[in-house]
This record gives C-alpha cells, structure tokens and sequence, in this order.
C-alpha cells in the first residue's frame, strides 16, 4: 500500500467515523468473496473525507471480501496510528502473538461477518479460546448479520463477556423495519450495558428514498433505548456497491436521524473515542 502523506486532526472538537473500509482492486480475495470490488479505496482519499466532513478520526473494518488477510488494513493503522484505529477477520485458531502485532497497530476488534454464512458454534474449543482472548485484551466482537439472525450469536457472546458492536442498525428486514422481531430483540440487549449499535449504511437496509425517514424511526427506537452513550455514527465509505452514495449525505443524515446535538455530539466523541480506545482524546 502506498504510505499516505502524514495528517493531523483539523482543529475541531473530535469526532469518530465507527465504519469505513480501504482497499485497492487487484489484492488477493477470499476464497469465496461475497463480491469483488473493481476499484480502489485508498487511505489518503478516506483521509481527505474526514477532513472535508469535519471528522477527526476513523475506524477501518476489514472488508469481508479480503477474508483474514489483514496486512492492508494493518498497514493503514499503521500510516495513521492518532487517527485510526481498526476491526479485523481472523481464524480462531490465530497465535497470540499476531493477535497482539495486530493490538500494537491499532485493531480493537474483530469482526463476524455472517450475511450469507452459517452462524459459527461459539461454545467449541477454538471459538471459546479466541472469545477469552478478544476480552482479555479490551477488545470487541462487531457483528453484521439480519437483525432475524442475531440471537444466534448475541447470547453466547455475552455470556463470553465480550463486548458486542452490531452493525448498521441491526439490519432489520427492509420491509418490516422497527416492527422486525430481530430489532425488537436487539432493543431488549441494552440492558446488558455490553451493545452498542453503529447508525450507518441505512442505504443497506432501506431504499434511498427511506433512508431519512426509515433511519430516523430505527434511529430513535436505538436511542431511547441504547441512549447516545452506546450507539456510534459510520460513514461506511466508500459505499461498497452503492457508489451513488456521497460521504457527505451519510454524515447528514446523522443530523436527520437524531435531533439534539448535544446527544450527536457524545456519540461521535466521547462514545467512539471510549470504545475504539482512542486515548487522551476526548472532548
């Protein structure tokens, strides 16, 4: 990966992106990817948006089409150790030691990715082993699955201890929406105090033309009973199959969705700043 050029925060009050990904077309893919990118997605242009929408830091998510392969994702945390942190794919069969070169570059998570595969059985051997593992070492589990499918891993994690980050609002079934018994039941996990929910990539699970309306609903069921203090905010650049989507409106409709700005402004700082480790730098 080409080293981006070195950047500083913009002089602002700290703001996290939870969820983007980079990349270059022509990287070695998974053995089976769920699609193949045919462009690049590279570290100094996701730098160049923060800054254009005034956000001081990033979370970069392994893609799932690169597998365990992490080294680009690695050399990225690395180009940029104060601005980013990252959320791997491993084996659960990874050594110790790259699961601790991965925390020294900056990676506080991992990720399940489970949209077209079966769920793993968490209570084996190797799973249990890396559960204890990612706790012991501060990190979390993100999870992007159908809100329908969510019980079939939430509940081993947290009996695991883990600390659970679900994607994209949960992933409700596009046509029932805040009324998809998945959602319902996600909303019952706040009181575990160990979730916490990403409001992003709503073009995911809505039309465009809903993705206001529909994201706002979902969003306000998500506050009121995660409160700002355990959801996060992700641009998802760059969009990966949606490239009509600009960074731009994603980062609006943040401000559609929740109305107060005091609330926009814990969960964009001191709540993504808290969980993604990002120290001495809250607001």
């Amino acid at each position: 990966m080409p080293p981006a050029s070195p950047s500083a925060p913009p002089s602002t009050r700290p703001a996290v992106d939870s969820h983007a990904h980079v990349f270059e077309h022509g990287l070695a893919l998974a053995a089976v990817p769920r699609y193949r990118p045919d462009h690049d997605a590279l570290l100094g242009d996701y730098l160049a948006q923060l800054d254009a929408n005034g956000l001081t830091h990033g979370v970069l998510v392994q893609p799932s089409f690169l597998g365990t392969e992490n080294r680009y994702l690695l050399a990225a945390l690395r180009a940029e150790p104060a601005r980013l942190r990252g959320v791997a794919v491993v084996d659960p069969a990874i050594e110790d030691a790259e699961l601790d070169a991965m925390a020294a570059a900056g990676v506080v998570g991992i990720r399940l990715n489970l949209i077209g595969l079966p769920a793993p059985d968490l209570g084996t051997a190797p799973w249990r082993g890396l559960l204890e593992r990612i706790h012991a070492r501060g990190w979390h589990v993100e999870l992007h699955l159908p809100a329908a499918r969510l019980q079939e891993v939430m509940p081993a994690l947290l009996a695991a201890g883990c600390r659970i980050v679900v994607d994209h609002f949960g992933r409700p079934d596009p046509a029932l929406g805040v009324a998809d018994p998945g959602f319902d039941a996600l909303l019952r996990h706040a009181d575990s105090g160990r979730v916490w929910v990403k409001l992003s990539a709503a073009y995911r699970n809505w039309p465009d033309a809903q993705c206001a309306q529909a994201g706002r609903l979902a969003a306000q069921r998500l506050l009121e009973a995660f409160t700002a203090g355990r959801l996060l905010w992700g641009s998802d650049w760059p969009h990966t199959q949606h490239p009509h989507v600009s960074y731009g409106a994603t980062r609006q409709w943040l401000d559609d969705w929740i109305d107060d700005a005091a609330q926009r402004r814990q969960l964009l700082g001191d709540t993504a700043l808290n969980l993604f480790q990002f120290q001495g730098d809250s607001a």
